[in-house]
């Protein structure tokens, strides 16, 4: 409460100046307590303890909606300043006052432990201005416990500051608050520490984001929110759901209170959706979703959030040969399926694009019964086959066993290329496996279904040489027609070397000495012929014996020679 002190003629300046200073032993430059005596639209006079009169500037004064905030008996300490002039009043300064106060007190605090209290009032380059009763600067690292984006929500916030760097003479003093915050800090977390356990639900503040995940200031103590953990929905990154600074509540999974580590989950506080989808997700039910997420293997599809289910590329078309998922779907694209399958252990939902629509595999057998012949073309060549086009993403497949009924076909690209037109045959229709077989040389008589009257055992044939290998010749009897003299019946003497006996190229003559018309295989004999010519001259020997009763084997074989 201000003192309320009556009015008295101070003396004069010259009077002051010849008693050297005051009479009560104050100086120029002290620090003396002053008594408000009257308040003008400049000056505020005050009248000191020894009664002398001085004026005090008004803008001294803090005012409140421009009304300076003195009145009339008010007591202020002010630092006196005199004017050496003849008729010059004595000045008093109560901001300087003010000032060399604050700086006594901020010393007195440095001696201690430092601790000043001040307002945050303005953004500066490189951190925050505080006023402490002068001007101090807070870095912007020692504002909080955490990078804070915007340090604008930071001014008109009074609090307890730490002085980190004093200099009176430099005017300069650096502050922080994050030494003040961290030692709460400890004191908070060794609270905590004791209070958690699993299972608890506490409040903690967002401290920074990572790429898989939030950790959080539960009490001083940081938790991991991974990113799994945040939501029951697929979360892309952290920074989708929350913010550096946000508040939430959160549950503890696991603690190690050993290493201090903390697990926490922010879904876990929520209904888990996968509780109702099992009823709800049967399989053949059709349903609806947005495609999340593409793989080289499929498409995720979102039926809601935090229920997902996989279209395997297997399931996206009943005839496209789909390379990759993305020919089919793009991210956010709305798609009709069906549940195939649902496991609830593993939280896994398989779907089909294509049993959202008409099989055309069903109303092929019926189409395209055994023996229909059709015509295509050459879509695509393998090793083993040509695959024919037969209808708009349905091919057939020829083997290459099935493209000739002679030649002998080493690669389908020796007959057929790209693009080519050709005539099958349907010899099977397999909806459930989605396989149609194809034959070309079907549409043909089989030549090999004659051979077995055309050539009996026993009989004499002319044929061309046409490979040697270390077992033997294979020999053709007719165009597309051959068979194989094995090395043992070249001769009757041992043949070490085929490729010496006979030359690619040479008509010999053989005779057939096994015929398997079903594995279209035919055995030739050259040794044969010469049995059976020992055995015809034999049998005429014999003959001739009884008829002349004269004539040797010697003779008619001499005979033979001779024509």
């Amino acid at each position: 409460m201000s003192e309320q002190h009556p009015q008295t003629s101070a003396p004069s300046l010259e009077a002051f100046l010849a008693a050297g200073g005051t009479d009560g032993g104050i100086h120029e430059g002290d620090i003396a307590r002053a008594t408000v005596t009257s308040v003008g639209t400049d000056v505020v006079v005050a009248t000191l303890e020894d009664k002398t009169e001085g004026q005090v500037p008004l803008k001294d004064f803090p005012s409140v909606d421009g009304a300076p905030q003195v009145k009339v008996g008010d007591t202020l300490d002010v630092l006196v300043e005199f004017r050496h002039t003849q008729d010059g009043p004595v000045l008093f300064s109560k901001a300087r006052a003010d000032a060399l106060r604050t700086w006594d007190n901020i010393t007195a605090a440095c001696e201690g432990d430092g601790v000043v209290e001040g307002e945050i009032v303005a953004q500066v380059k490189g951190g925050l201005s505080v006023d402490i009763g002068v001007k101090a600067f807070l870095p912007a690292s020692q504002a909080t416990l955490w990078p804070v984006p915007n340090l604008d929500r930071l001014v008109g916030e009074k609090h307890r500051f730490k002085v980190v760097k004093f200099s009176r003479k430099r005017a300069n003093i650096v502050l922080s608050r994050r030494v003040l915050l961290e030692k709460e800090r400890d004191a908070q977390k060794k609270e905590a520490l004791q209070a958690l356990r699993e299972g608890a639900v506490v409040t903690g503040r967002v401290k920074n984001l990572t790429h898989y995940g939030a950790f959080v200031d539960v009490g001083g103590v940081d938790g991991l929110l991974h990113v799994t953990d945040l939501s029951w929905a697929r979360v892309q990154h952290p920074a989708d759901v929350l913010k550096p600074g946000d508040e939430v509540q959160v549950k503890v999974l696991k603690f190690d209170p050993a290493h201090e580590r903390i697990s926490l989950g922010l879904k876990q506080l929520q209904e888990d959706p996968w509780m109702a989808a099992v009823a709800k997700y049967t399989p053949g039910a059709r349903v609806k979703g947005r495609v999340v997420s593409i793989t080289d293997y499929g498409a995720f599809l979102e039926l809601e959030a935090g229920v997902e289910g996989l279209i395997h590329i297997s399931e996206m078309s009943w005839t496209r040969r789909v390379k990759h998922p993305s020919k089919v779907v793009n991210i956010g694209d709305e798609v009709e399926a069906v549940v195939l399958d649902l496991d609830k252990a593993t939280r896994r939902i398989s779907l089909g694009m294509k049993q959202a629509q008409a099989n055309p595999w069903t109303q092929l057998a019926a189409r395209l019964p055994v023996g229909t012949v059709l015509k295509g073309k050459v879509r695509n060549i393998t090793d083993f086959g040509v695959f024919v086009g037969i209808e708009e993403g349905i091919d057939g497949l020829v083997h290459i066993a099935d493209l000739s009924w002679t030649q002998r076909v080493k690669h389908p690209s020796e007959l057929y290329k790209v693009g080519d037109d050709v005539e099958a045959v349907v010899l099977n229709v397999n909806a459930a496996e989605e396989r149609i077989s194809l034959g070309i040389k079907q549409l043909h008589e089989d030549p090999w279904a004659r051979v077995a009257q055309a050539y009996p055992r026993g009989a004499r044939i002319k044929g061309k040489v046409l490979k040697t290998t270390d077992f033997g010749a294979f020999i053709e009897i007719e165009p597309g027609i051959e068979g194989l003299c094995h090395v043992s019946e070249m001769s009757d003497a041992r043949v070490d070397d085929p490729h010496t006996f006979v030359t690619v190229g040479q008509v010999v003559d053989v005779m057939v000495i096994d015929i398997n018309s079903a594995d279209h295989r035919i055995g030739l004999s050259i040794r044969g012929l010469t049995t059976q010519e020992e055995r015809t001259d034999y049998r005429a020997y014999m003959n001739a014996t009884k008829d002349e009763g004269r004539a040797t084997l010697g003779d008619i074989m001499k005979d033979k020679v001779r024509r």
